[in-house]
């Protein structure tokens, strides 16, 4: 099999990046938390933003364009039918969550997580004085996560004003199936919940399985609803910020015409551009990665059961995450900290998802085969009470 592209990347190099991934620790540690990608950008997107820096193109953000390519996009990849002209570009998923629920909900209502969860999912809800009401997930008989429907009936039935859904899921990497969707919009409608959907890592779904948008649902909860999406994780554009508010239809339009307009100015201009090339002309690329990514998974999903026999973990069928249970290791609520001290390894902490991450960690897929295999090693390492060996790969 003839080498990736991807397995050329070098450590050092990736050490010269300014981001939080690789600046977060010192340079003895293999960083593998974050969710950031270690690949190249794809080439539009590179060579739009090489264009508009080489012309000094870097002012306020003019909006257009960003919701007519991801409808475009969307229309393609899901088959759903997007209202570009109802969308609002916003900085990022996370602030635009904070502005809904500023503008739909009173102070103090009770907003709904599954959890475990993205950890910026409690620190918006809580900056946005609102009350987090977390329902842990369960398993299913196959060992996949989903939800107990009759806990986030009750959560519901208390008087929920948002659920914050997000799908697929981060951390575990669930792609909801059509009947569990129906399930949770048949919830929503009952209780009158308003559904926030994340749907960012949608795009980083593998053969196999399909993502369904919320919004494409046909029900009142799903007309209602708001659809958050980017193409800031499948193409590695976080930090020039720039996302959608998208409504399900017609009152979550009137939710969104709401919205503070200066809102918009937070996304970044080169975020927008990045955003349309991304979702206009990444396909390629992003079919190339997540084969890639596909790669990692099944690399993982062979050498744990050698390196780490005691870890269980269920494969991702989205995102280029892994939920790693460590309980096992006896290494408390927290092995991730075990694993900094020992192997010089860093994930992602289980327990800053909520209650049930505990003795659970957040692994990042999103390297070449030998870092990742570094990764495994060094957290093997920490296991068997070894140091890291000097200068890995």
């Amino acid at each position: 099999m003839s080498e990736h592209p991807y397995d050329s990347l070098r450590e050092e190099d990736l050490r010269l990046r300014r981001s939080v991934k690789w600046q977060q620790f010192p340079a003895d540690v293999l960083p593998v938390w974050v969710a950031e990608m270690d690949y190249p950008l794809a080439d539009p997107v590179r060579e739009v933003l090489l264009e508009m820096v080489e012309r000094g193109d870097t002012g306020y953000v003019h909006p257009g364009g960003v919701a007519e390519a991801y409808a475009a996009f969307a229309a393609q990849r899901y088959g759903q039918q997007v209202g570009p002209e109802g969308a609002r570009v916003i900085p990022d998923v996370m602030r635009g969550v904070h502005h809904v629920l500023a503008v739909h909900t009173e102070p103090g209502a009770a907003v709904v997580i599954d959890t475990p969860a993205y950890p910026p999912f409690f620190s918006t809800i809580t900056a946005a004085e609102r009350r987090v009401v977390d329902v842990p997930l369960v398993r299913d008989a196959d060992g996949r996560f989903a939800h107990d429907l009759d806990a986030l009936e009750r959560a519901f039935a208390a008087g929920a004003a948002a659920y914050l859904f997000c799908s697929p899921h981060n951390p575990t990497g669930r792609v909801w199936s059509s009947a569990e969707l129906e399930t949770l919009a048949d919830l929503a409608d009952r209780y009158a919940v308003t559904v926030l959907a994340d749907e960012v890592h949608s795009p980083l779904t593998y053969a196999g399985h399909a993502h369904i948008p919320f919004a494409s649902l046909d029900s009142d909860a799903a007309r209602r609803s708001v659809s958050f999406v980017s193409a800031s994780k499948a193409w590695n554009l976080p930090g020039l910020k720039c996302a959608l508010a998208v409504p399900g239809g017609a009152p979550a339009a009137q939710l969104l015409e709401a919205l503070p307009e200066e809102l918009a100015f937070g996304a970044g201009i080169l975020g927008a551009a990045a955003n349309v090339a991304a979702f206009r002309d990444g396909g390629p690329w992003l079919r190339d990665t997540l084969d890639y990514l596909d790669g990692n998974r099944r690399a993982l999903a062979e050498q744990l059961p050698a390196l780490l026999p005691q870890v269980r973990w269920s494969p991702p069928e989205a995102t280029y995450l892994a939920w790693l249970d460590l309980r096992p290791l006896g290494w408390g609520d927290d092995p991730a900290s075990v694993l900094l001290e020992r192997g010089r390894v860093a994930l992602y902490a289980g327990p800053e998802f909520g209650v049930p991450g505990r003795g659970f960690a957040r692994l990042n897929l999103a390297t070449s085969r030998a870092l990742l295999g570094e990764a495994l090693e060094r957290m093997a390492g920490a296991a068997d009470g070894q140091m890291p060996r000097p200068g890995g790969g």
